[in-house]
Order: C-alpha cells, then structure tokens, then sequence
C-alpha cells in the first residue's frame, strides 16, 4: 500500500498557511464579499487561501494537479490536490465560527479517482480533522497530539442522530417527503450543515447525515476522514465515493435505510 505520510504532512502545513490567511479576515468590518454566478458569496479571504494553498503546491508537488472552488481546475495527472479554501462562506461572512478549509489528495486507480488524503480544518472552532488511506482517521490540534475516530454503533433509525444542511435543497429535488419521513423515524435531527456533520458521523457523535447539493470540492477531504473512521461515504445513489453530486454519510449501519428514504 502506498505511504502517504509525507502527503498527510503536507496538507496540515497547507491549512495551517490557510488558517493564518482566514482568520487574520474573520469578523473584518472591511472584509469584502462578492456575488458569483451562481448566486453564492466569496470573499476576499477565500480567494487569498486557495492561492496560498496553490502556491504551496506548485514548489512542493509540481506535478500534481489542483482543483480549486475559486480558482478552477490546473494541471492533469494521476494525483489532484482538491481545495475549498472556506466551506461554509455564509457562515464566516456572518462571524459565524463554523467554516473550515478542506484541502485533500486524490489519486487513480482501477475505479478512478480516490481520495487518499483529507484535512479539514476549522480554525474559529480550534478543531481540525484527517485521515489518510490505510492510516485511519484522527482530530486535534496537530499530527502529534491526536485522537483516532470512530464511528458510532447505533443500528436503529429509532436510535439515530440525523445532520442536514437545509430543508430547502430538499425541497428543490422532489426529495422533501422521504427527507421528512426519515427525520420523523430518527431519535434527534440537527441542522449543522457544511463539513461539520461528516466530522461529527466520523467522531460517533452523529451516526448519519446527507446533503442533496455538492461539489467534488465540498466531499472530497469529508470522504476519506468518514471512510478511515469505520463509516460509509456515497451519493445518494449509493455509489461510493464523493463523485455523485450529493452526499449520504453514516456509521455504516444505518446507511442502508438513509438511502432508502433519501436516494433515487
């Protein structure tokens, strides 16, 4: 099996040159924010991350490839650097503390593309997450001083915590009914949204969750960090991985009756 130490060093100095780039902007009465395309916002601080995070990776893996929220798809190859320099914009443009940057490694393979390597890191909250295939999935402060995860062992929708991100996205797709009907058959539902569930699913404090909407860039480092913790990662179409467009992440239990209800 590959080794990927080197790799999973790599990424904590990325976010750690990311954490300094978003923090020194967080809760900035100056901080200035545009509109994209697509009707979400981006700012100043999101832009200067990924190019940090981008220039990091031209001197230290110049033959990689890197694909970015803001800036795009660069390079080709068997191994592409996948960044969000701030998941969950709305959140850090508000001062809300729940955003992180999620930089991860993915590789080919007989099955295509694989992440290999994730870290998220939310610096507003003092948390960070990772894992690295065969390596198994941690959080703390630093590679140094870390717990390993694992997921939960709840078996029983009755007995399950759920994480969404919004009803409306829901709504949108023709999937409210079966989304209602499982927040009805599970113990507790929460609304945390962006990274923030795949983390909690990895640390067994949440045993599944899903979100109708995604970018390759918003699963990526989520994926491997849920997989090396025990759990399953898919779309909503029970294919593996983080290429569907959506995402359904559980303890590996209960991800059978969180497809049914919310896959098709």
């Amino acid at each position: 099996m590959p080794d990927y130490h080197d790799d999973l060093r790599l990424a904590h100095v990325l976010a750690d040159t990311a954490d300094a780039a978003t923090m020194e902007r967080f809760k900035a009465l100056d901080l200035e924010v545009e509109t994209k395309p697509d009707m979400t916002p981006v700012s100043e601080a999101d832009k200067a991350a990924e190019e940090l995070i981008r220039t990091s990776l031209q001197r230290a893996r110049p033959r990689d490839a890197v694909l970015g929220e803001e800036f795009g798809s660069e390079g080709s190859g068997p191994r592409r650097w996948v960044v969000d320099p701030i998941d969950g914009t709305k959140n850090y443009v508000r001062g809300v503390p729940v955003w992180a940057t999620l930089i991860a490694l993915m590789e080919r393979g007989e099955g295509g593309d694989r992440p290999v390597v994730g870290v998220v890191s939310a610096p507003a909250l003092g948390r960070r997450w990772w894992a690295a295939e065969g390596l198994g999935a941690y959080a703390g402060r630093s590679l140094s001083s870390a717990t390993r995860l694992a997921v939960s062992r709840v078996s029983r929708l009755e007995d399950a915590s759920f994480a969404y991100s919004s009803l409306s996205g829901w709504e949108e797709r023709g999937r409210l009914n079966g989304f209602l009907e499982l927040t009805r058959a599970c113990w507790r539902t929460r609304g945390y949204g962006d990274f923030w569930p795949y983390m909690m699913v990895a640390e067994g404090s949440v045993d599944i969750c899903a979100e109708p909407e995604l970018s390759l860039w918003d699963m990526a480092a989520n994926a491997i960090i849920v997989q090396e913790a025990g759990g399953r990662f898919t779309g909503l179409d029970g294919v593996p991985g983080p290429h569907s467009g959506d995402a359904a992440a559980s303890n590996g239990l209960l991800h059978d009756e969180l497809l049914s209800h919310l896959g098709g």
